[in-house]
C-alpha cells in the first residue's frame, strides 16, 4: 500500500498514528525495511518514527541462531 506522498512532511496526530501502526507491524515481526517499502516511506523515516516513540529496536541481522543438522 505505497503512498504517493513520500516526500510530504508528516507531523502531529498523523505522525502519531503512523508511529502506532509501524510499531504494531514491527512488533509483529516485520522489518523496518519491509514497513518502509509497504508504506512508501524511507527506511530512515520509519526508523526515526519508531525511535521517537520509544520502540525497542531489534539487533541487526535477523535470525542469527545456528541450525543444527
Amino acid at each position: 500500500m505505497a503512498s504517493d506522498n513520500s516526500g510530504r512532511r508528516i507531523v502531529g496526530d498523523e505522525r502519531q498514528s503512523l508511529a502506532e501502526q509501524y510499531q504494531q507491524q514491527y512488533q509483529a515481526g516485520q522489518s523496518i525495511r519491509a514497513i518502509a517499502e509497504a508504506s512508501g516511506r524511507s527506511y530512515g523515516f520509519v526508523h526515526r518514527v519508531l525511535s521517537e516513540n520509544g520502540v525497542e529496536l531489534r539487533a541487526r541481522g535477523g535470525d542469527t541462531k545456528r541450525r543444527t543438522s
